[in-house]
């Protein structure tokens, strides 16, 4: 009897102890789209995530930060699946991620049932927020990054526009965004959209060199602008005098310098340029080539390496507690990025930050995207519309 009440003493001492052990860890599940077409969405945050981690270490308010890291392969379904795996079966604190919109969605009733935090780190439709209140977002918004374009180009002489953007969430808000701004100010626009899946903008081209406008604004996800280039010279606009503009995934500085000098005096708006002048982005820039091989981190990267600001500091605020204290946390919060300065939006969460105009130039033999212009403290504009 005593010998069976001692082993029932040792079970329970183990059990309280796995318990014990387990409040001391903290995980953090990251989904994203390692493989695919938008690998590289997947590369440059996985790389940011770790590089913020070796910086600032693996402890966190006296609790160990475990970072599991899963491939959804960008298709939906997966990140759903993924997600639900990690919030049953590893007890995560916090999901992260996100590499487009659909992939943002997919989990958003999951994070609302379990209480967990939903880090956004790339998706950028407007509304991605608005589907569950424990998403947050460290990316930015179509709409942030291409009214300011819209106003650039009506400031710069541009009277005619055709729109060429992905068909899907962050295409549609861009065109809308533009288009919106743009005819606001007299302008004419003329919209196409091209298929997300294995796009072929060569007949869209066409089109374009038939309309003759002043520019082209171009909205393509992020790693897929080398293959737009590419058919843009094919059809000779490159040497039509139509301007090329856009928010800044069409001259995506991981893949910039592949594209050569077709992109030249590309002007863009976007919230990060591996060029942006601060001691912030020199030291970060610096360090992820370290930790890449070279590797240039790009506007994704930067999103997650602010994720994970977000996460640490919320989890000191809280004293390492996540459900509802976290997401609580991460509200209103600011900080230097190495973008800039950025805060969390208590209303909306979603980010707040510079918007930057850029043009492609060639610096010591390679191509950046050089900065002209800032615009302080931009909201998301769709969010901002709806609030007044």
């Amino acid at each position: 009897m005593r010998r069976r009440t001692f082993l029932g003493a040792v079970a329970l001492t183990l059990a309280l102890s796995g318990a014990a052990l387990a409040q001391e860890t903290v995980k953090i599940g990251l989904i994203l789209p390692m493989t695919g077409p938008f690998a590289s969405t997947g590369r440059q945050i996985e790389a940011a995530v770790k590089l913020y981690m070796q910086q600032q270490g693996d402890t966190v308010a006296g609790k160990k930060i475990q970072l599991i890291v899963k491939d959804d392969t960008g298709v939906a379904d997966v990140t759903k699946r993924l997600a639900q795996e990690l919030i049953v079966n590893d007890k995560i604190s916090v999901l992260a991620g996100f590499g487009l919109t659909p992939l943002a969605l997919a989990p958003a009733p999951l994070a609302t049932q379990a209480k967990v935090p939903a880090v956004v780190m790339a998706a950028a439709t407007a509304t991605t927020t608005e589907a569950s209140p424990f998403i947050v977002r460290t990316s930015f918004t179509l709409p942030q990054a291409t009214v300011p374009m819209a106003d650039w180009a009506s400031q710069n002489g541009i009277k005619k526009v055709v729109t060429l953007v992905s068909d899907y969430g962050p295409g549609i808000d861009a065109e809308k965004a533009f288009t919106g701004a743009f005819t606001g100010k007299g302008g004419q626009v003329e919209n196409l959209r091209v298929p997300l899946a294995n796009p072929d903008f060569s007949p869209f081209l066409q089109k374009v060199a038939d309309a003759k406008p002043d520019a082209l604004f171009v909205f393509v996800p992020s790693g897929i602008g080398a293959q737009f280039m590419k058919q843009f010279v094919e059809r000779g606009l490159d040497k039509s005098g139509v301007k090329l503009i856009g928010p800044g995934d069409v001259t995506d500085d991981d893949i910039l310098n592949g594209m050569g000098d077709v992109a030249l005096g590309a002007i863009t708006t976007q919230h990060y340029s591996t060029a942006h002048d601060s001691p912030e982005n020199k030291a970060f820039v610096e360090a992820f080539k370290k930790a890449n091989n070279n590797m240039r981190p790009n506007f994704m990267a930067v999103g997650g390496y602010d994720g994970m600001h977000l996460i640490y500091e919320g989890l000191k605020k809280t004293n390492g507690q996540g459900g509802q204290a976290l997401i609580d946390a991460m509200k209103g919060m600011s900080w230097t990025s190495p973008r800039g300065p950025v805060s969390i939006d208590p209303q909306t969460r979603d980010i707040i930050q510079n918007i930057y105009v850029r043009k492609v130039e060639r610096r010591d033999g390679e191509l950046y995207n050089v900065e002209f212009a800032t615009i302080p403290n931009v909201k998301d504009p769709v969010k901002a519309t709806k609030a007044n």
